[in-house]
Parts: structure tokens; sequence; C-alpha cells
């Protein structure tokens, strides 16, 4: 499925996991031959073929961070598309020259996640390149230490720093991405720093476009509530958390309207990110 937002496309990229569709997607900026994120390995040929329709010869693939649904992808899209040349934050340059040692931490992590977004090729060092005129990047770490957001005019896309985004039946369903390893600091920071830059397109990875000139602070206002819901109940079972969660976040709520598919995905999400903020707390091996 490809969405069109004005000048923009959408590109999904699902997956054959239960509920994996609606959940990340490849932008396109058609007149720059640039898009943000591939996707994991596993989908390249379904981006190749939504952009074959579209007639864009990519020339800079942006990416948010090197996790596997937003980077997964990268050695075999270069494989398709060699002359492309590839943004991503200084860090992540190294585990995409050599991805195995991330490919043996995700699969720790993600498990049969992993091996459905497919195992990751290395990546030609001379592909990596600074981002082509018009797009400005900016540094939002938090969810990870290498991510990163690009601005395009008045498009901001977030990756997975302004959360997760979906239209619950129109309503704004968000929650906040924080996995392991999360620190709530830098990703505030980043939030604060998006904020700044006025009111903005938010394109989210996961997944849409949103025009809510307050949403970012509504996002930071949302973190610090999970924080706090997590923070008193300590030791308590997961699942009074996310029904504590579920009561108080306004964001969280619209939730129950989500399709059943793909509300059993979101709530693998939510206790991911809980698990994120139990350990930055100081605790986080508990089991749901």
């Amino acid at each position: 499925m490809i969405l069109e937002y004005g000048d923009l496309y959408l590109i999904e990229l699902p997956l054959e996991l239960k509920g994996y569709r609606k959940f990340i997607g490849s932008w396109v900026i058609k007149d720059l031959n640039v898009i943000v994120d591939v996707g994991p390995a596993s989908t390249v040929k379904t981006l190749k073929r939504a952009l074959d329709s579209l007639g864009v010869k990519v020339e800079y693939v942006l990416l948010t961070h090197i996790h596997l649904d937003h980077a997964g992808g990268i050695g075999h899209f270069l494989r398709l598309y060699p002359k492309a040349k590839v943004v991503v934050h200084e860090r992540g340059v190294k585990h995409l020259i050599n991805p195995e040692k991330l490919w043996e931490a995700s699969r720790k992590v993600l498990g049969e996640v992993a091996l459905a977004y497919g195992r990751p090729l290395p990546i030609p060092e001379e592909s990596i390149a600074k981002p082509p005129e018009g797009i400005e990047v900016i540094e939002t770490p938090g969810h990870a230490s290498h991510h990163q957001s690009y601005l395009f005019g008045d498009y901001l896309f977030t990756g997975d720093s302004a959360g997760v985004y979906l239209d619950a039946d129109g309503e704004v369903y968000l929650r906040p991405a924080t996995p392991p390893r999360f620190i709530k600091e830098l990703y505030v920071e980043s939030l604060e720093k998006m904020i700044s830059l006025g009111s903005r397109k938010i394109c989210f990875a996961h997944f849409g476009m949103l025009e809510d000139p307050k949403i970012l602070e509504r996002h930071r206002e949302q973190v610090e509530l999970w924080v706090d819901v997590v923070r008193r109940n300590m030791g308590k079972d997961i699942d009074l958390i996310i029904k504590e969660l579920l009561e108080e976040d306004k964001l969280l709520k619209p939730y129950e309207k989500l399709e059943e598919d793909i509300k059993f995905r979101e709530m693998q999400g939510i206790v991911n990110s809980i698990k994120g903020i139990m350990r930055y707390l100081g605790e986080g091996n508990e089991d749901r």
C-alpha cells in the first residue's frame, strides 16, 4: 500500500507476523529521489516494487537509526540501488558495514520477530554520505543513542523519537517507543529540540503523518506520565501498570479502537516500552 500526503508518499512494508501491518513504512520525497528508512530485509522487494510504480530512482537513503525494522534492509537495498548514498549517525556506521553484532543482539532481544525482519547484509563504506541539500539532520537520541531525525521544509521525519502513532478510527493513538536502553533525559531533550523547531507536519515511521501543532508537547507529557506510573508500581504485576496507563493516558485510550490483530501487536509494544522504563528506573527483569 502506498499512502499519498501531498508531495510525499509513505510505502507500507507489512510483515508476515500477526498484526504487523500499518506498522513500518518508508517515506518517499519524490522530487529529491530521497527515502527515509528502508525497513527490514524481508520487505525490500516490496519497497522496490512500490518505488518502481512511483518512478523513483533513489539517490539518498536517510536512516533514522539502525534497528532492524528501520534499516535492516539497507544492505539488500544497495544491491538493487548500488549508486544510492546512505545518511546515518556516525555511531551506526560500523554496524552497517559489519552487521553481525547487530544481528546477534537483535535475535537475542526480538526472537521470532528478528527472524521475520530478516538478516541484514553489510554495506560498502563508500556508500556513507552527508545529507543532500535541503535536508537538515536533527540528533534525537533517547530511543537509541544513534537516532537522528530529518527536517525537510515543513516535514519532520521522526523515526521512533516521537513515539508510535496510528489513526484509531479518527482518534490519535500514540505510545512511547522506550525499549531498552531507554534514557528518559535524552528522549525528553530530543522532544524539546523538535518542539523548538515550531509547528511541523510529523512523519512517523510507525505509522503515518499527523498535523497537530501540540502533539510533541503532548507526547512529552505522556512520557513523563508513563515514567511516573511505572515508578510508583515497580515490583507489581505489569498487567496492573498497563491497566493504569490505559485509564490515565488519553493518547493511549484509543488502543481499544484498534483492529484486533493490531491491538495484539501494539500490546507487545506497550509491554516492551514499559520494560524499557523499568530498566531506566533500575529494574526491569520482570517477565510478562
